[in-house]
């Protein structure tokens, strides 16, 4: 059997439990999306040199497989969909909290791009809140999934922010936004 079945030449697509869509569908832009975040992950872990922070990308990467098919299965579908479960939010939560525990984390915005590593997270974690806002329209258009999916992918958003800073911070690496003439309190404007 090949994996070109040409069913998909005329622009459908077909979804768990055999139900065809248009590939423009909001449903298929939104688990679309996951897929490109898992991928892009995937290139930042092949590049991590950070074991940790590798495992913890890899226990992501199979969670986001979970809420990529969540989203691609409709209540109409005969087959339901995998869970997506507060457990799994909770997870990211506690990561959120024991990499903010890392001194000099949360010092100011950082610029992408002073370290390779980091930089491949930033770009995971661009992807990672357009695949939250893609599951934002798709709920606002009346299609109902777990909500767990929609706070799952904003922390995550979180925790990607986070294994950058991470990197940067064990690498040694100053990637501050603001230097010392534009220096402020954490989080203020940047451009004051």
């Amino acid at each position: 059997m090949s994996i070109a079945t040409k069913r998909g030449d005329g622009g459908q697509t077909g979804l768990a439990g055999g139900i065809r869509i248009s590939k423009a569908d909001l449903r298929v832009e939104a688990y679309g999306t996951v897929d490109e975040l898992n991928s892009t992950l995937g290139f930042a872990r092949s590049i991590c040199t950070n074991k940790e922070i590798h495992d913890w990308t890899e226990t992501i990467q199979r969670t986001l497989f979970r809420v990529g098919s969540a989203l691609a299965t409709p209540p109409e579908s005969k087959k339901s969909p995998p869970s997506v479960l507060a457990d799994d939010v909770d997870m990211l939560t506690n990561l959120v909290h024991q990499i903010e525990a890392t001194e000099g984390i949360l010092s100011d915005w950082s610029l992408p791009g002073a370290h390779t590593e980091s930089a491949a997270y930033e770009v995971a974690r661009t992807v990672c809140r357009r695949a939250e806002r893609n599951a934002v329209r798709l709920a606002n258009s009346g299609v109902e999934f777990k909500p767990e999916i929609l706070s799952y992918l904003n922390r995550l958003s979180d925790v990607i922010w986070l294994f950058g800073r991470l990197i940067e911070v064990k690498a040694g690496v100053d990637a501050r936004l603001r230097r010392g003439d534009t220096a402020g309190p954490k989080w203020s404007r940047a451009w004051k």
